[in-house]
């Protein structure tokens, strides 16, 4: 047998990344293909040569590489393909379920009726459509075909059935743009918080080339359409994703283009001609906007945008000892590593039920943890804290003697979120009071894609805010994002202080900070709104100002 050369680390990821793509289309256990996608992410990251590491018998030595990932790895190494991949691109039929997802048709329904038609691309099933051959498909009635066939007609401007959340949108977008060296546009380079339109921008005297890379990324599994200089591709989720490949001197003006809303643009229209977008702003007469305010109802830019590294400390965070994965000491370790002064540990209390809470006694006992870890993390500061669940009355879950032990207090509301609006207020605004209190936490409750916001009335929430000295959050969680972008701005106008915090559950969810300031800036925020740039010392001031 003829011997075969190991892959390198990024062509081994590629294949595990098509096979996980695959499993997701033939509807196999999303768990199965999550961990695919993980290996493949692991891999890539790796700096020895995975090959190497497999053909030792060492392979199950990086984290998350179980038995079977192994066995595939071997089989990649020893022959240089994986027949699982190659069956199962026989028979799911990439091109046809992708597009079903997008037009809303089911994959099993999507290729039963390419099937039945003899379609086994995208293109091949458009124009069997345009034929009018669904007509011949058993089961195919008037209003699915009206479905398929409005589905079609709206590629121009093609959408996927349901916004990704930020934080998936970004590492989709991230991906594409790192593999084809471009720029990410589209809805994540504003910071949405769902995202429907995903472009990246590319230069180049000859596009060919990077059409061709494109169409042969794992992320993309049918090509939709192409023209000399932009290709739309979908993804195994039904995501339509854009490449424009700008010409020399035109770049500035394409990603200017693919970057802004639709409205916004268009108000715009026609679009100078330059190499970068500062050429373009110029041309217009206009100063360099950020794209978070390249909306038609964004605020105006009154001075700088608030930054990442204007952020001093993360105020909401969460430990082993209610629902986070990380100690104490690791998650300081870890805000310390990205340049924070200080971090507050804010675990729940009892009352939240669905997850471990803290009672008086134990959050004492947490205390003697800080304590200790603040010995050897100074002069970097972990901040004794709580989310404190607001009771039903009003009031706080934890008595005024320990609340006025602690640093920072988070009030939340977990439970009664469908309150009537008058009750859910009042009991809000009674809570904010309590001279504990230091920030109000996802002040609507929303959960985004799965549950809208509750009937607060943020107007009195914020004439609340002005009385008590209460802050108002920005979580940085991508299902929240809540006080979103429009409420900032509210929030600005009325003088009430806001943190940007991330919510974090593990070492990793530090990076939501990131998300949480973006969220804010779309809301015209800049390093004054936010509690969290202050030095800690200023810090602490203004919470001894509110405890009595």
């Amino acid at each position: 047998m003829a011997s075969v050369t190991p892959p390198d680390n990024g062509p081994i990821a590629d294949r595990l990344d098509a096979l996980a793509a695959l499993l997701e289309l033939a509807g196999a256990s999303p768990y199965s293909a999550r961990a695919y996608r993980r290996a493949a992410d692991l891999i890539r990251s790796t700096p020895a040569p995975v090959a190497e590491l497999v053909r030792a018998g060492r392979a199950r030595e990086l984290r998350g590489i179980g038995p079977s990932i192994e066995a595939r790895l071997r089989e990649l190494v020893e022959t240089g393909e994986l027949a699982e991949l190659r069956e199962l691109e026989q028979e799911v039929a990439p091109e046809l379920v992708a597009l079903g997802r997008l037009l809303g048709v089911g994959p099993a329904r999507m290729v039963e009726v390419g099937r039945a038609f003899g379609a086994d691309s995208a293109a091949a099933f458009r124009e069997a459509v345009e034929a009018g051959r669904l007509q011949e498909v058993p089961g195919i009635g008037p209003e699915t075909e009206r479905k398929i066939r409005a589905g079609l007609a709206s590629l121009d401007r093609p959408r996927p059935r349901r916004g990704l959340l930020l934080g998936a949108a970004w590492a989709l977008a991230a991906g594409v743009a790192e593999a084809l060296g471009g720029e990410v546009a589209g809805d994540p380079r504003r910071w949405r918080e769902t995202c429907e339109r995903f472009s990246v921008v590319c230069r180049a005297a000859d596009p060919e080339p990077l059409i061709a890379r494109f169409a042969s990324l794992p992320q993309i599994v049918a090509l939709l359409e192409r023209s000399e200089r932009r290709a739309l591709g979908v993804t195994v989720e039904g995501v339509p994703f854009e490449l424009v490949v700008a010409p020399p001197g035109n770049y500035g003006t394409e990603l200017v283009r693919a970057t802004g809303s639709a409205d916004w643009v268009a108000g715009l229209e026609p679009l100078p001609e330059a190499d970068d977008e500062e050429g373009v702003f110029a041309a217009l007469g206009r100063p360099l906007l950020p794209p978070e305010l390249r909306e038609a109802h964004a605020p105006p830019l009154r001075g700088r945008l608030l930054e990442l590294g204007d952020v001093r400390g993360d105020l909401h965070c969460h430990t082993t000892w209610s629902d986070g994965k990380a100690s104490v000491l690791q998650m300081g370790t870890a805000a310390r590593e990205r340049g924070y002064a200080y971090l507050a540990v804010c675990d729940h209390t009892r009352a939240v039920r669905v997850v471990p809470g803290l009672d008086a006694d134990e959050l004492r006992r947490q205390g003697e943890e800080i304590g200790a870890a603040n010995a050897e993390l100074a002069p970097f500061t972990l901040l004794r804290g709580a989310e404190c669940d607001i009771l039903p009355d009003g009031s706080l879950d934890l008595p005024d003697d320990v609340l006025a032990e602690l640093e920072w207090v988070q009030i939340s509301l977990h439970a009664g979120q469908r309150a009537p609006r008058r009750e859910l207020t009042a009991r809000v605004v009674e809570a904010m009071r309590h001279p504990a209190a230091s920030c109000l936490s996802h002040p609507t409750g929303r959960l985004l894609n799965h549950r809208p916001p509750n009937a607060l009335d943020l107007e009195r929430v914020l004439e609340a805010a002005l009385d008590t000295g209460v802050a108002l959050e920005v979580n940085g969680l991508p299902s929240r994002l809540d006080l979103r972008d429009e409420h900032v701005r509210l929030a600005r106008e009325a003088g009430v202080p806001i943190v940007v915090s991330t919510d974090a559950h593990s070492v990793r969810g530090l990076d939501g900070m990131r998300l949480a300031v973006a969220t804010a800036r779309r809301g015209g925020a800049e390093p004054g709104d936010a509690l969290n740039t202050l030095p800690l010392a200023e810090l602490r001031a203004r919470r001894s100002s509110r405890t009595p």
